[in-house]
């Protein structure tokens, strides 16, 4: 699968009305699938989410959230990738336009831009394809992960800040839009 094929499949799942119902969608619509079309879809997934993993972006999440801690930045990746193929791209271009972007609709059901759930999609799905239950079996996801180590799995980047989270006026002059929206009252929105 592609990047193409996989953007199609994340545009698809964004016509669900809610992320918990995208989510699903995908990983009925991925237990369908080759074994190896579940592999690949993984495999972009982690390739895309490694190319947000900046440290100007952490930055910015930062901001929308008052604080964010590794798994809050992994489930902010996470809910971007979710956003489509058009809206990561203008976030990664321009994290500025998270402030325009952000509404009550394309938040979590807590008010926040998190898809943890997205990141068990493709292991749900090759679970079902193995076992005919979504069911979490031990086994069949080790595995999964030997499967992906096979086909080369690229580790997460390491990140070195380039900003420091107590320097308000840096952020501020950083990301003035994201800062006037969001630095004094970060999400969720009231």
């Amino acid at each position: 699968m592609n990047k193409q094929a996989f953007w199609q499949l994340i545009e698809q799942s964004r016509q669900i009305e809610s992320q918990e119902e995208q989510v699903e969608w995908l990983r009925d619509t991925l237990s369908t699938k080759s074994v190896d079309e579940v592999l690949a879809f993984e495999m972009t997934f982690g390739m895309i989410q490694n190319e947000s993993y900046q440290s100007s972006l952490w930055a910015a999440a930062y901001i929308l959230m008052g604080g964010c801690s590794d798994d809050a930045f992994d489930y902010f990746c996470g809910w971007l990738i979710s956003q489509g193929e058009d809206i990561y791209n203008k976030v990664i271009a321009n994290h500025e336009y998270l402030a325009e972007y952000i509404t009550e609709e394309n938040l979590d059901e807590e008010g926040y831009p998190q898809n943890e759930d997205i990141f068990t999609v493709a292991s749900d799905a090759y679970t079902y394809k193995k076992t005919g239950d979504f069911e979490w079996d031990e086994d069949v996801f080790d595995e999964w992960l030997e499967k992906l180590d096979e086909k080369g799995v690229e580790e997460r980047p390491d990140i070195e800040f380039d900003w420091d989270e107590d320097d308000e006026a840096e952020l501020k002059k950083r990301y003035p839009k994201l800062w006037a929206r969001f630095g004094e009252e970060p999400l969720p929105l009231e």
